[in-house]
């Protein structure tokens, strides 16, 4: 994209602050250009975060069910999947699968829980809950 292509349509997500996008300037060489985003990707941005929370509340009646662990639903509120809370916590992701079953949730150290916690934004107490 050249550098007087860059979208500057406005992105509501972006709550009026701006990115940055490489385009290409005249002289052929990339270069950092401020955007205040389009239209298609505040649309994207919007059906993304709709999806997570549509997860979050299905999540949260899996939870009170005892189908799956409060990780889960805080998994989905914090916008992660688990690829990444794998990625943020340095866990396999077949740990961080496993963990979502409640009874192994339960057994989980303190380490290990205060370790999630950190990841997700939220105490180690709130963690064991569901909103």
């Amino acid at each position: 994209m050249r550098e007087r292509e860059v979208p500057q349509e406005g992105n509501r997500t972006l709550a009026g602050h701006r990115k940055a996008v490489y385009a290409v300037a005249e002289d052929g060489k990339l270069r950092l250009v401020p955007s205040r985003g389009w239209e298609v990707e505040e649309i994207v941005t919007r059906q993304a975060v709709e999806d997570l929370e549509r997860r979050a509340e299905e999540a949260r009646v899996r939870v009170l069910a005892g189908e799956s662990s409060p990780l889960e639903y805080h998994m989905y509120r914090a916008r992660m999947d688990v690829e990444l809370l794998s990625q943020t916590t340095g866990l396999w992701r077949w740990r961080v699968r496993r963990h979502l079953k409640p009874a192994v949730f339960k057994r989980l150290p303190l380490a290990l829980k205060a370790r999630y916690a950190e990841a997700l934004g939220v105490a180690v107490e709130v963690l064991g809950k569901v909103g």
